[in-house]
């Protein structure tokens, strides 16, 4: 699984002109999962991002969680992620999760953190999206984690 993690004062997401998602101060969560991704990658990626320090604390450092401040989460699936770019002009996407095995291990991610006492809101899965957040520093973070590492 890979994630494209961005700290944010507010955000949405939007299908067909409407809002599906909205939070406010937390994350925008974009989610590529891969075809060998399980939900050991996925509960490791949860706790991880549950509990990273990135939000600043009174003295300006960063080392507050999102469990610390209270903050949501907005999380997109998105398949992009896995996109090659290394041959030609057009991206490739084998190594994108096929829509029926992506869309189970998204659900459940998304459970995952709600779980561990977050609110979570989404986009819908397969579907065109719009994504509109305020950026927060910027704080813009890359988390992979695949099945060979361990956990």
């Amino acid at each position: 699984m890979k994630i494209v993690l961005q700290r944010c004062k507010q955000a949405k997401v939007m299908v067909d002109g409407e809002a599906t998602g909205r939070i406010g101060q937390g994350f925008v969560l974009l989610v590529g999962i891969t075809h060998e991704d399980t939900e050991k990658e996925a509960e490791w990626l949860a706790d991880k991002i549950v509990n990273l320090r990135v939000f600043e604390d009174e003295a300006g450092k960063m080392n507050r969680s999102l469990m610390d401040v209270a903050g949501d989460i907005l999380s997109v699936s998105q398949f992009t992620i896995y996109a090659d770019c290394s041959k030609g002009r057009r991206p490739s996407f084998g190594e994108a999760a096929r829509p029926e095995y992506a869309k189970g291990l998204y659900e459940k991610f998304n459970e995952m953190l709600r779980n561990k006492g977050v609110r979570v809101e989404t986009g819908i899965f397969g579907a065109m999206m719009e994504v509109d957040l305020i950026n927060d520093g910027p704080v813009t973070l890359i988390l992979e984690k695949n099945h060979q590492e361990p956990l």
